[in-house]
């Protein structure tokens, strides 16, 4: 028998979470062999995507961090040579860039993703896996819009 709509609204999230969860916890079982733990393969994933160097500000702002958290996590990325704090423009601000084994790590780690990713999904038939994007847009931008709206309204 189908979940009745109300079924569905009250557990859409908590699902989403939960998916997001495992999800996490797949590519941290299979990024273990490159020594990485969640914080660090999201962290360098977050550098490597941005389309510029990063603050450690805006690093932890993306990664839903504090600024304590981010300096010990790049404690750990710099003797790793994987990261490097660099001076900007700005003496105040320094910027985060990948070295080029960070840079080599982040496409052993988008290598693996693609695969895990690959496996995961493959069991969802392609029309449906289509429908599912399509309605976490329309999700999302709706969750962007409510808090633009509260941003707006003088809210958090």
């Amino acid at each position: 028998m189908a979940a009745s709509r109300k079924q569905v609204q009250e557990s859409f999230f908590s699902l989403m979470a939960q998916a997001t969860r495992q999800w996490r916890r797949v590519l941290d079982r299979e990024l273990q062999p490159l020594g990485l733990t969640e914080a660090t393969w999201r962290a360098l994933l977050h550098l490597a995507r941005a389309p510029e160097p990063m603050r450690q500000k805006d690093l932890a702002n993306s990664l839903s961090l504090d600024n304590s958290s981010v300096v010990r996590l790049l404690d750990s990325l710099e003797p790793a040579g994987l990261a490097q704090r660099m001076e900007h423009t700005d003496r105040r601000a320094k910027t985060i860039g990948l070295t080029p084994q960070g840079l080599a790590t982040v496409a052993q780690v988008e290598g693996i993703a693609a695969q895990a990713r690959k496996r995961v999904l493959s069991v969802v038939p392609a029309a449906d896996l289509e429908l599912a994007f399509h309605v976490m847009t329309q999700i999302s931008e709706s969750l962007a819009d409510a808090q633009e709206l509260a941003l707006l309204e003088g809210g958090a």
